[in-house]
């Protein structure tokens, strides 16, 4: 029996003035509607948190993976920033004597929008004196109130990546006391050789252990279309890197897909530049089928997806 016009649910009324629809999707860009994000007292995490910067994917591997690297970045009104993987004792941003500013991604603790947290750390850095601490407020766990990394940043100059074989650069220009070259000596000691593949974005070599090695790679593409592209090469057998490698699995860091390969580990890191780059030309040929996937691709597939984990 049809519903009765009186039970009808009403019609939500049009917002006022300056407030926002709660069925509209939410001004943060979590995707999310507004009722059910920002709206609704709780932020849902930001899931890209470096979507729309240069260089989306290095960035992910500089937080997540990479132990001592830096690159150029440049803001809106023309200042240069150095990007460092971390910097001493997890500090969010330093303002150097004179007067360059590093930026460190990986922190101890973050918000649901790490983009906003280093935002507020960098406009921190920007009105902080030369060789004066840096105190952005509070980032972490109660959030970040200052702005997000793409309101601060040139987003068209390219981010080029160096990666360094111990933390030197901590102290570069500097006369470092007895304590700071100590802290130096303990944090080298816990890098793990990591070599950035030539001629590729955000693909890394690492060597965890003496008899292990992998390489990761943190592809910008969307999940689906990737793990479709990914499932085809596996039916096909060639989703390896060469002769004694192995595909390991992937896992998801803040938004995209990191599959690693394990590869032997006595061989140079910069040599796997090569096999990566046929890797490349064969994926880019897999994601650009557009036929649905076969028998044998979905359960590749779904072998793909039994070995992959979400690491935030």
């Amino acid at each position: 029996m049809a519903r009765s016009a009186s039970r009808s649910r009403p019609a939500a009324a049009p917002a006022a003035d300056g407030e926002i629809n709660p069925k509209a999707p939410c001004p943060c860009g979590s995707g999310r509607r507004y009722k059910h994000c920002h709206g609704s007292g709780y932020a849902a995490p930001v899931r890209r948190p470096f979507e729309g910067l240069a260089g989306e994917a290095d960035w992910v591997a500089l937080r997540e993976l990479v132990p001592a690297a830096t690159g150029k970045l440049r803001t809106t009104d023309g200042r240069d920033v150095t990007l460092a993987s971390v910097l001493p004792g997890g500090t969010p941003a330093l303002v150097r004597a004179n007067e360059e500013i590093l930026l460190g991604v990986q922190l101890p603790t973050s918000s649901d929008d790490v983009s906003r947290d280093l935002g507020t750390a960098l406009a921190a850095a920007l009105q902080a004196p030369a060789g004066a601490p840096v105190d952005p407020g509070p980032i972490g766990a109660a959030g970040s109130a200052g702005p997000r990394l793409q309101e601060l940043l040139d987003t068209s100059a390219p981010l080029q990546v160096t990666v360094h074989d111990d933390f030197g650069f901590w102290l570069e220009g500097a006369e470092p006391n007895p304590a700071a070259q100590a802290g130096l000596r303990q944090a080298n000691e816990m890098i793990m050789p990591t070599v950035r593949l030539e001629g590729l974005e955000a693909a890394y070599w690492c060597r965890p252990a003496v008899d292990r090695a992998h390489v990761r790679w943190v592809r910008p593409e969307a999940e689906e279309p990737l793990l479709d592209a990914l499932a085809r090469l596996a039916a096909a057998g060639e989703l390896g890197l060469g002769e004694g490698t192995k595909y390991a699995g992937a896992f998801r860091a803040l938004g995209l897909v990191v599959p690693v390969w394990d590869v032997p580990a006595d061989v140079p890191g910069a040599d796997w530049a090569g096999p990566a780059a046929e890797l490349q030309t064969r994926l880019e040929a897999a994601l650009a089928v557009g036929t649905p996937l076969t028998a044998d691709e979905r359960r590749a597939r779904a072998g793909l997806l039994s070995r992959q984990v979400t690491l935030r």
